[in-house]
C-alpha cells in the first residue's frame, strides 16, 4: 500500500523534500542549500543543473534515510520559486543559459517602455505589471541574446519553462512539457480570465508559441517519474507556485483569508475566491489555483528582500554567523532607533515597483553597531509588510488576523515587531513548511484522501499569537519615518546599473 506523499519545495536559496503520511503529518525532511550568482549589477542567476541535482539528492536521501521504497510513495507533489526562467533543448534537455532568477533586473529598461505604452492592456489580461520580476521579458532577453535561439524556438526545438516545468521535464525524462495555472499566471503571457496563453501578449513580447508548455489544472495527472531515478515510477499529481501553495498550506481557502510568507522575499496574499479583484494600488491579481477547470484567485503584494536581507547581514557584512543571532542582537534596540534600512538590493517591489532603486541605510551614528543594523534589517521587513497591508485595505480588503510562515517566523522578536508596526494580530503557524504542506495537501486531495479543500482547515493550528504592544501614535511616527526615507530614495535619479550590457 502506498502510504506516503513526498512534497518538493524548490526555493530560491534551497531545495527541500518533506515526507508526509496519510494524515499529512510530516515524518522527515531533507534540505540542500543553493548558491546564487550575480554576474552584473542587477543580474541574478542560478545553475539549473545544481537545482536539478539538489532535488534528486533530497528525494533520494529522504527515501534512503527513512527506509522507504519508492513504491510506498503514492505521489510526488511539487511547489517552486515562481517566475525564474529557463530555456532548454527539447532533444537533450540541456539548458542554454543559467536560470534567470525572479529577482533579476536586467530587463528594467524594456519594462519601463512597456509600462508607458502597454501597461493597461497587460494588466487587464494578466493582473500583473510590466516589471522584470516576471518571466516574459526574461524569456525575450534569452531569445534575443543567445545565438540562434529565436530560430530554434520558432522551429520547435526549444522549451521554455519556469522551475516547475523544468523539474517536470527532467523527472519524466522529457515526456511532459507542462505547467499549471498558478505558475502560468506569473509569466505576463497568460490571460487569467480566459485561462490560456494570450496571442496578443505573445506578439507583444515576441515569444513563439512553440516554446510554451501546456497549462494544466493545479492537481491532476502530470505523468510519472522516470523509473530509473528512484527504481519505481512515482506519479506526480500536484503542482503549485510556492506562494499559492503557502496560501493553501495556511488553510486560507475562504475569500478574505490572508497569509504572509517570509522566505527569501515576503509575499502577502489574500484569497479572493472566484473573483479576480483588480487592484488600484499596485498589487497583483493572480491565480491561486485551478481545480477541475474552476479557478480561484488571489490578490498579492510582493517584497523582494525579506530573509535575503538577513542573508546579506551574514554573507556580505559578516556581522552574524547564522540567522538566529539576529533575535538576540535586536532585542535591546528600541523603536526610537535612528537607523533605517531600505533593502532595495534588487529594486523595490509592491507597491512601488521601482526596479532601478538601490538599497540605502539612513541615520547612522557613532553609536550604530551590529545590534542597530540587525534591528533595522528585521524592521525593514515589517515596514514593507505594512506597505502591502495598507494597499490591500485601500483596495477594499478587511484585514483581521494575519497567518505567517517561512524561515523568518522562527524569530519571535521579528514577529512582535511585525505586530507592532502593522498594528495587526499575527498568527504563527504550527506548520513550519506551509509551502510544502500546501502542495502535499493538494496531492492528497487529488488522491482522494480528503474530499474537499475545506478539510485542510482542521489541520491548521496556531503555534503562537502576537498582538500589538506599540501604541498607535508611536507606530504612526515610526511608519512616517519609513515613508519619508522611501520618498527620499525614490526622489534620487536612477543610477546606471548596466542593464543593457550583453
Amino acid at each position: 500500500m502506498s502510504d506516503y506523499i513526498i512534497a518538493i519545495d524548490q526555493g530560491t536559496t534551497s531545495s527541500r523534500a518533506v515526507l508526509y503520511d496519510r494524515q499529512l503529518s510530516p515524518q522527515a525532511s531533507c534540505n540542500e542549500e543553493l548558491p546564487l550568482s550575480y554576474p552584473q549589477t542587477g543580474w541574478v542567476e542560478q545553475d539549473p543543473e545544481v537545482i536539478w541535482q539538489s532535488v534528486l539528492n533530497c528525494i533520494r536521501q529522504l527515501l534512503q534515510q527513512n527506509g522507504i521504497q519508492a513504491k510506498q510513495v503514492a505521489a510526488l507533489a511539487l511547489t517552486n520559486q515562481r517566475e525564474t526562467t529557463l530555456l532548454w533543448d527539447k532533444k537533450t534537455g540541456k539548458t542554454l543559459y543559467p536560470a534567470i532568477v525572479w529577482q533579476d533586473r536586467r530587463t528594467a529598461d524594456l519594462c519601463q517602455e512597456l509600462k508607458q505604452k502597454h501597461e493597461d492592456s497587460i494588466r487587464a489580461k494578466t493582473g500583473l505589471l510590466a516589471d522584470p520580476y516576471f518571466s516574459a521579458t526574461k524569456l525575450q532577453w534569452l531569445l534575443e541574446h543567445l545565438p540562434d535561439a529565436r530560430n530554434r524556438a520558432e522551429s520547435g526545438e526549444l522549451c521554455f519553462g519556469t522551475i516547475d516545468s523544468f523539474l517536470l521535464w527532467r523527472l519524466t525524462d522529457g515526456k511532459v512539457h507542462a505547467t499549471e495555472a498558478s505558475n502560468a499566471s506569473r509569466t505576463l503571457l497568460f490571460n487569467i480570465h480566459q485561462q490560456q496563453w494570450d496571442q496578443e501578449l505573445l506578439q507583444l513580447f515576441a515569444i513563439p508559441a512553440a516554446v510554451l508548455p501546456q497549462v494544466h489544472d493545479s492537481a491532476g495527472d502530470f505523468g510519472c517519474c522516470n523509473t530509473e531515478l528512484f527504481n519505481h515510477p512515482i506519479p506526480i499529481v500536484s503542482l503549485l507556485g510556492d506562494q499559492q501553495a503557502a496560501l493553501l498550506g495556511q488553510a486560507c481557502v475562504e475569500p478574505g483569508m490572508l497569509k504572509s510568507t517570509y522566505g527569501t522575499g515576503c509575499f502577502a496574499m489574500v484569497n479572493t475566491g472566484a473573483k479576480a479583484l483588480h487592484s488600484k494600488h499596485q498589487l497583483l491579481t493572480t491565480v491561486a489555483w485551478r481545480l477541475k477547470g474552476e479557478c480561484s484567485y488571489a490578490l498579492e503584494g510582493s517584497i523582494f528582500m525579506a530573509g535575503a536581507t538577513v542573508q546579506w547581514l551574514r554573507d556580505k557584512l559578516g556581522i552574524i554567523q547564522q540567522a538566529s543571532e539576529t533575535e538576540t542582537l535586536a532585542n535591546g534596540v528600541d523603536y526610537q532607533q535612528s537607523e533605517l534600512l531600505i533593502p532595495a538590493f534588487t529594486g523595490l517591489g509592491a507597491p512601488y515597483w521601482q526596479p532601478k532603486v538601490q538599497a540605502a541605510l539612513f541615520g547612522l551614528s557613532r553609536n550604530s553597531g551590529r545590534e542597530e543594523i540587525c534591528a533595522a534589517a528585521l524592521r525593514s521587513v515589517a515596514y514593507q509588510t505594512q506597505d502591502l497591508l495598507l494597499a490591500m485595505e485601500k483596495d477594499g480588503i478587511t484585514i483581521a488576523d494575519i497567518r505567517v510562515d517561512g524561515g523568518m517566523t522562527v524569530n519571535r522578536w521579528f514577529l512582535q515587531a511585525l505586530a507592532d508596526l502593522t498594528q495587526h494580530s499575527i498568527s504563527q503557524s504550527k506548520i513550519s513548511d506551509a509551502t510544502a504542506f500546501g502542495t502535499a495537501f493538494l496531492a492528497a486531495w487529488q488522491l482522494g484522501w480528503f474530499s474537499t479543500l475545506d478539510a485542510i482547515q482542521p489541520l491548521w493550528q496556531s503555534a503562537a499569537q502576537f498582538t500589538p504592544q506599540l501604541n498607535p501614535e508611536q507606530q504612526s511616527i515610526c511608519y512616517q519615518n519609513w515613508s519619508s526615507a522611501i520618498d527620499r530614495l525614490l526622489a534620487e535619479p536612477p543610477r546606471d546599473q548596466g542593464m543593457q550590457k550583453k
